[in-house]
Protein backbone atom coordinates (compact mmCIF):
# COMPACT_ATOMS: atom_id res chain seq x y z
CA UNK A 1 0.00 0.00 0.00
CA UNK A 2 2.79 2.45 0.95
CA UNK A 3 4.37 2.06 -2.59
CA UNK A 4 0.68 3.17 -4.57
CA UNK A 5 1.15 5.90 -2.52
CA UNK A 6 4.68 6.91 -3.25
CA UNK A 7 4.57 6.32 -6.49
CA UNK A 8 1.08 8.71 -6.68
CA UNK A 9 3.00 11.79 -5.23
CA UNK A 10 6.06 10.92 -7.94
CA UNK A 11 3.56 11.10 -10.79
CA UNK A 12 1.90 14.59 -8.76
CA UNK A 13 5.05 15.96 -8.67
CA UNK A 14 5.91 16.13 -12.68
CA UNK A 15 2.45 17.64 -13.58
CA UNK A 16 1.89 20.71 -13.83
CA UNK A 17 0.02 23.28 -11.34
CA UNK A 18 -2.83 23.15 -14.77
CA UNK A 19 -3.19 19.83 -14.97
CA UNK A 20 -3.22 19.35 -11.03
CA UNK A 21 -5.86 21.73 -11.25
CA UNK A 22 -7.74 19.56 -13.88
CA UNK A 23 -7.22 16.80 -12.19
CA UNK A 24 -8.69 17.86 -8.75
CA UNK A 25 -12.07 19.22 -10.57
CA UNK A 26 -12.26 16.15 -12.42
CA UNK A 27 -11.92 13.71 -9.87
CA UNK A 28 -14.12 16.00 -7.05
CA UNK A 29 -16.73 15.20 -9.70
CA UNK A 30 -16.02 11.35 -9.84
CA UNK A 31 -15.94 11.21 -5.81
CA UNK A 32 -19.27 12.81 -6.01
CA UNK A 33 -20.71 10.31 -8.69
CA UNK A 34 -18.85 7.73 -6.50
CA UNK A 35 -20.61 8.60 -2.97
CA UNK A 36 -24.42 8.96 -5.15
CA UNK A 37 -24.31 5.19 -6.72
CA UNK A 38 -23.00 4.19 -3.16
CA UNK A 39 -26.17 5.67 -1.88
CA UNK A 40 -28.33 3.72 -3.85
CA UNK A 41 -26.78 0.28 -3.79
CA UNK A 42 -23.74 -0.19 -2.07
CA UNK A 43 -20.40 -0.57 -3.93
CA UNK A 44 -18.41 -3.46 -4.29
CA UNK A 45 -15.54 -1.56 -2.52
CA UNK A 46 -16.71 1.88 -0.16
CA UNK A 47 -12.72 1.96 0.52
CA UNK A 48 -12.46 3.74 -2.85
CA UNK A 49 -14.61 6.29 -1.60
CA UNK A 50 -11.58 6.98 1.32
CA UNK A 51 -8.95 6.31 -0.98
CA UNK A 52 -10.29 8.69 -3.37
CA UNK A 53 -10.74 11.37 -0.71
CA UNK A 54 -6.70 11.02 0.16
CA UNK A 55 -6.26 11.47 -3.62
CA UNK A 56 -7.39 14.38 -3.94
CA UNK A 57 -5.64 15.85 -0.63
CA UNK A 58 -2.27 15.02 -2.10
CA UNK A 59 -2.78 16.50 -5.26
CA UNK A 60 -4.27 20.02 -3.03
CA UNK A 61 -1.10 19.72 -1.01
CA UNK A 62 0.75 19.24 -3.55
CA UNK A 63 -0.91 22.55 -5.16
CA UNK A 64 -0.57 24.66 -1.94
CA UNK A 65 3.16 23.57 -1.77
CA UNK A 66 3.69 24.69 -5.17
CA UNK A 67 2.00 27.82 -4.58
CA UNK A 68 3.67 28.39 -0.92
CA UNK A 69 7.68 27.90 -2.74
CA UNK A 70 6.73 30.90 -5.30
Amino acid sequence: MPNKAVAFNQSIKSMSVEDLKARVQEDELRLKKMKFAHAISPLENPMSIRQFRKDIARIKTELKNRELAK
